[in-house]
């Protein structure tokens, strides 16, 4: 079974979509920002922290952590902490090229094994006007998004163009996650795609 280090419903979602079985168990760390590292390094460090502390609770299981920021001239935007900073950050990144960074890392519990990566995207949006940002703020949409919008809800209507994975900018490089979970258990998990009823296989050596 996959446990999920992640309080996050994108997350969750994307994993149905999968037909990957998992259980939701949130690690409740911090997650405050280490201004020392890049983006990159925040994020793996921050997915890092969040599986290992779910880890300590189990003994057969896979633990997923992730973490996902949002990034402008390496400057990293958050969520926001209310709608003014909400506002704020959108107008950094209307009409700009900004990143999208994904941690994860997939602990097997039964090995103590660790497996990590890191997705990144790019996000290319239009220019946006104020009284657009405005509007869209009032939805509450962008109050629990890093960066401060959902391109898989309303804001899609702000992004240009996405080159990578689009998943990543939702929160769950899918791409990533497969290969990580194929190098764990030593085969693809079964899905959908084989028809299985929703098992994954057993991990080699466990």
């Amino acid at each position: 079974m996959l446990i999920l280090a992640s309080a996050s419903p994108r997350r969750a979602d994307l994993l149905r979509m999968l037909g990957i079985p998992f259980t939701i168990q949130p690690s409740n760390v911090s997650e405050d920002l280490d201004v020392a590292l890049d983006p990159a390094s925040h994020v793996l460090k921050i997915a890092a922290r969040k599986a290992k502390a779910v880890a300590a609770g189990y003994q057969k299981e896979m633990v997923l952590g992730a973490d996902t920021v949002v990034s402008l001239d390496d400057a990293i935007l958050e969520k926001p902490v209310d709608r003014e900073d909400a506002a704020n950050m959108l107008a950094r990144l209307s009409g700009t090229t900004h990143q999208v960074y994904t941690g994860l890392v997939l602990i097997d519990t039964s090995t103590g094994t660790v497996h990590s990566d890191v997705a990144a995207t790019q996000v290319t949006m239009r220019q946006i006007s104020p009284e657009e940002i405005a509007g869209y703020v009032k939805t509450d949409e962008p109050m629990d998004k890093a960066g401060a919008y959902a391109a898989q809800g309303r804001a899609a209507v702000f992004v240009e163009s996405v080159s990578g994975c689009f998943y990543n900018v939702v929160g769950l490089p899918l791409v990533v996650l497969w290969e990580l979970m194929t190098r764990v258990l030593g085969a693809p998990p079964v899905s959908m795609f084989s028809g299985g009823d929703g098992d994954l296989v057993t991990p080699r050596g466990s």
